[in-house]
């Protein structure tokens, strides 16, 4: 143990703890920006520096480890006029129009100016950077808002092993921009959005579609629907200081339709039909020994975005089910189409998820209907939803909760397990016993793939077959994965991949809350909901049933096949060759 004292106060901590963790033992906050715990301690924004007693020099408190006998000043004046001087430099680089930064409010930067009492003064810096990055691709990059703080890099290089990002130039010149000089959108970004939420300011951010929603909402002619990922139905809430047992779908759903939604629905209906479909694919590759395993999982596509730049020999593995926000609005463009006795054409479908892959996603050319109508027309983060919420001047707390509409706004457990990582699989397992051997497992038989673990496997036996899966989340982790399987290294026959880590609870659109991972906070909302429920598998929900018995006939049947499958290769990634 060591032993120091920091403004006055004793402190006694283990060896090499930092003068910043050592402070917040004794409640002590030392303000941070470029700092992100076990993941950016580099000391380069000098906005933590403190003042050591005997040592003319000032120490960054974020990766400086307190010493024995250490008496530490955090606002000295020394210490507190560096630390002013240090964010008006990085302020004199920055673009300061905070008022339209969609980070205003909520931005770390504007924060610490704040609490630094930076008022009154002109920071126009005078010679922001020139370059602009594409409006039109779902990642947006505002060059003149980056303080070089490489939060982007970390995360990019060490979660997600996509090494989009990197320092170019050297000195006064140098910045963060797409590595090898690549145009961001001819990368191979996986679209996870990961860099956003670790962004402090608003140098990343998603492509905004509101005004596409306001427009179809204007639009008389118009039917808008919408579909709520099961994700959202824990993150949604927090902006507006709503507990989860508050901010529920149906909270959601009385919020949308007071924007003038026509319907909203459940995407956890489209989670069970993708769980028929793809624990049928599954069986029928294993029962007939048909291609190669493992199967991978399709329902996050920044994953599918991955595979297809890092791994393209193993897309073949992937599972040719749409994910159930494509599936959804297939489904929603024929089936309810009917339903209603109106045309296609006639529908909006609007997609709520904690992704900024799914934008890319539903642009693909190949999810479209037989007449070139795109399954789904906008996807919206769950953070551009909020937007439209505050623009709308709608108040969430107000509002009493708002049955979802029928038939497609019934999901299982096993499908709102889908927003954590292990959730498909565990849906999948359930359903392909099920299908399998004519009986229910017990639905909690397959909590081993539960929990914050990166790479989890596990074995289950099913209609004795005797089967090794594997769920992995966060890329870096699927890197690893992927390259023990081309070793030769492991073996399974089914595995699950989410990009994000956590799962889609972790997922780039979801709030920011900079310095903290909500994934494991969020995920328990959804197992509890799960737990709660009345039908907690895929093939026992009564929609799911109906649509099959009505429409589709039976999973991998011709019309399933032409609604609810795609071909994974009928789209390309940035330098894929067919």
């Amino acid at each position: 143990m060591v032993n120091c004292i920091i403004d006055g106060k004793k402190v006694c901590v283990p060896e090499h703890t930092t003068i910043l963790d050592a402070a917040k033992e004794v409640g002590i906050t030392i303000p941070t920006l470029c700092y992100f715990k076990n993941l950016n301690e580099i000391g380069a924004c000098r906005v933590c520096v403190v003042e050591v007693e005997g040592d003319d020099r000032l120490h960054a408190a974020c990766n400086s480890p307190v010493l024995e006998g250490m008496v530490i000043r955090t606002n000295s004046k020394k210490a507190r006029e560096a630390r002013k001087y240090n964010v008006e430099l990085i302020l004199s680089q920055h673009n300061v129009t905070c008022t339209t930064c969609v980070r205003s409010g909520n931005c770390s930067l504007q924060s610490v100016a704040n609490d630094l009492n930076i008022v009154g003064k002109d920071y126009f810096p005078k010679d922001l950077p020139k370059q602009k990055g594409s409006k039109t691709f779902p990642l947006i990059r505002e060059y003149d808002k980056c303080i070089k703080c490489m939060r982007c890099i970390q995360v990019c290089d060490k979660i997600q092993a996509t090494h989009v990002w990197d320092v170019i130039n050297s000195g006064g010149k140098s910045t963060v921009d797409v590595r090898d000089f690549y145009r961001l959108e001819d990368s191979s970004c996986a679209l996870c959005g990961q860099c956003i939420t670790h962004c402090p300011v608003g140098a990343l951010r998603e492509r905004d579609d509101t005004d596409k929603i306001l427009d179809a909402l204007d639009d008389p002619e118009t039917i808008v629907l919408a579909q709520i990922a099961p994700s959202i139905r824990t993150a949604w809430g927090e902006e507006f200081g709503l507990s989860p047992e508050e901010a529920t779908v149906e909270r959601l759903s009385a919020c949308l339709k007071e924007m003038g939604f026509d319907y909203v629905f459940d995407t956890d209906f489209s989670a069970d039909l993708t769980i028929m479909e793809e624990a049928s694919e599954f069986l029928h590759k294993l029962t007939h020994n048909e291609g190669q395993f493992p199967m991978f999982t399709s329902c996050c596509p920044g994953w599918v975005r991955f595979i297809k730049s890092h791994y393209p020999e193993f897309i073949s593995q992937v599972s040719t089910s749409k994910s159930p926000q494509q599936m959804f609005g297939a489904i929603a463009k024929s089936y309810y189409a009917d339903i209603l006795k109106v045309d296609p054409k006639k529908i909006f479908s609007v997609s709520i998820m904690p992704c900024l892959a799914k934008k890319a996603e539903c642009a693909y050319p190949n999810m479209v209907d037989k007449d070139g109508n795109f399954d789904v027309d906008v996807a919206l983060t769950t953070r551009e939803v909020n937007r439209l919420i505050r623009a709308l001047h709608i108040s969430p707390a107000k509002l009493s909760d708002r049955a979802l509409d029928m038939p497609l706004g019934i999901g299982s457990g096993a499908g709102n397990i889908f927003g954590a990582t292990g959730g498909v699989m565990e849906a999948a397992l359930r359903t392909a016993y099920y299908l399998a051997t004519g009986e229910n497992p017990d639905p909690d038989a397959f909590q081993e793939v539960r929990g914050m673990e990166g790479w989890k496997e596990s074995s289950f036996s099913i209609a004795g077959n005797k089967l090794k899966i594997a769920v992995v989340h966060g890329l870096a982790n699927a890197d690893r994965l992927l390259n023990a399987l081309k070793n030769g290294q492991v073996h399974y026959d089914f595995v699950e991949v989410m990009a994000c880590p956590g799962g889609c609870v972790g997922g780039g659109g979801q709030p920011i809350h900079d310095q903290v991972e909500m994934a494991a906070l969020r995920a328990p909302v959804l197992y509890k909901q799960d737990r709660e429920g009345s039908i907690r598998f895929s093939h026992e929900n009564p929609s799911i049933k109906s649509v099959y018995k009505d429409y589709l006939g039976e999973p991998l049947s011709e019309i399933a096949e032409e609604l609810l499958h795609t071909d994974q290769k009928g789209w390309l990634m940035p330098q894929e060759t067919k």
